[in-house]
Order: structure tokens, then C-alpha cells, then sequence
């Protein structure tokens, strides 16, 4: 079963099948209620997701625990999550080591620098190359992925070259937006952007928890 669903969907579903593959449950068959409870999420909403993905569920049941597993392993591309990265820095020795993408069916395969320091290193079992050999072992490895964790100066040509070995989808951790061609999935992490946003939300609870304290205050005083 294929269809279109909605970004916040997808962003759900490599939960799910996180939450499937760590949970400590012997039994064959799990259910959307079972699952939200597990995660804090509302049942109506997990139910709607897996349907969206997977209409083998089963009143009363729920779904075959390992048949769930295939479908969202299929449907996020599990056997297509290879990557590599470029620009071995502090954030990129940090995704290197991260064993969480593994999880969800995503590896970082190698990377790629130009620090002479870094090249023939390794980083959690991975291999640091020079950048001169990018596309050659991009092509050889086949690999559609790439992320790129450097200054904003470099981050365009470098997605250039990943596009030209073959790469098709790039996750950019850069501080600058790249421009790619429409066959050509990207996603720009801007954490400055991000922390804006959460600082905005603590703005907001903080003036909430003050208005609430003044309403109290006041309902004592009178």
C-alpha cells in the first residue's frame, strides 16, 4: 500500500518503527492503542498514521508486529539509508558516532574531509577520506544520500559535487540554504532558526506562568 502522506505523518513513522524495534514485548501482534500509549501520542492519530501506510490491521488485534516492522522499514527506504558525510568537524564526528540513526535502518558509511590530520582516520569504525575521492567511491558505493556539516562557504559546491556522483537526497547542517535541482530531495537544518523558535516558546511560558501567578495572587487577595 502507497500513498501521499503528510510531512507530519512521515516525521511520526520512523518513531513507530523505532518504538517497535527496542520495545521489550514478547508478543506477535501490537496495536495503535498500545503504541500511543507507549509514546504519549494521541490514539486516534496513530491509528490514522499506520493507516495511511499499512491496512493490514486486524479489529481487536492490531497488526502483526513483524509485517508493521517491513511496512514502515519499506516505506521509509530502509535499504536505500546509506550516507556519507562531508566535513568531518565537531557536529560531523558527533553524527558519525551517533548510534541512533541506526535504528531506523540510516548509516553514515564513510566521510569525507580535506584535513590532511583527518584523512585515513577513523570515526566509530567509519573511514575519513580525502574529498578528492568523493565521487569515485559515491558511485562505487552507490550511495543517495549525503549530508553536509560545513562552513556556509563551501556548502553549494559541495552539494554540486554530491549531485553530480549521484547523490539525491543531501542533508544539509551548513548555516546557509542550498539550491538543488527538482529531482534532488533536500533538507536544510538551520539551528539558529531553531533555537529562535524555542526561544520564543519560553518567552511564552514564562509569561503565561507569570499571568497565571498574578490571577492567583490577585483571587487571594480578594
Amino acid at each position: 500500500m502507497t500513498t501521499v502522506i503528510s510531512k507530519a505523518t512521515l516525521q511520526r513513522l520512523p518513531i513507530y518503527l523505532n518504538c517497535l524495534k527496542t520495545a521489550d514485548d514478547a508478543s506477535e501482534y501490537v496495536s495503535a492503542t498500545t503504541l500511543a500509549n507507549r509514546l504519549g501520542f494521541g490514539e486516534v492519530q496513530v491509528r490514522k498514521d499506520l493507516a495511511s501506510i499499512c491496512d493490514a490491521g486486524k479489529p481487536k488485534v492490531g497488526y502483526l508486529k513483524k509485517e508493521l516492522v517491513a511496512v514502515l522499514e519499506n516505506y521509509l527506504g530502509a535499504d536505500m539509508n546509506d550516507a556519507v558525510l562531508v566535513g568531518v568537524g565537531h557536529l560531523g564526528k558527533a553524527l558519525m558516532a551517533y548510534k541512533g540513526f541506526e535504528e531506523y535502518g540510516f548509516k553514515i558509511v564513510a566521510g569525507f574531509d580535506v584535513d590532511p590530520a583527518l584523512i585515513g582516520r577513523k570515526v566509530a569504525g567509519k573511514e575519513i577520506f580525502s574529498a578528492d575521492r568523493m565521487e569515485t567511491l559515491i558511485r562505487r558505493l552507490h550511495i543517495r544520500i549525503g549530508i553536509i556539516t560545513l562552513p556556509k562557504e563551501y556548502a553549494q559546491e559541495t552539494a554540486d559535487k554530491l549531485i553530480q556522483a549521484g547523490v539525491r537526497a543531501i542533508w544539509n547542517f551548513s548555516p546557509t540554504y542550498i539550491m538543488v535541482p527538482d529531482n534532488v530531495a533536500v533538507k536544510n537544518e538551520n539551528m539558529a532558526s531553531s533555537l529562535a523558535v524555542l526561544v520564543r516558546q519560553l518567552k511564552e511560558l514564562s509569561a503565561a506562568e507569570k499571568g497565571s501567578a498574578a490571577h492567583k495572587n490577585e483571587k487571594e487577595r480578594g
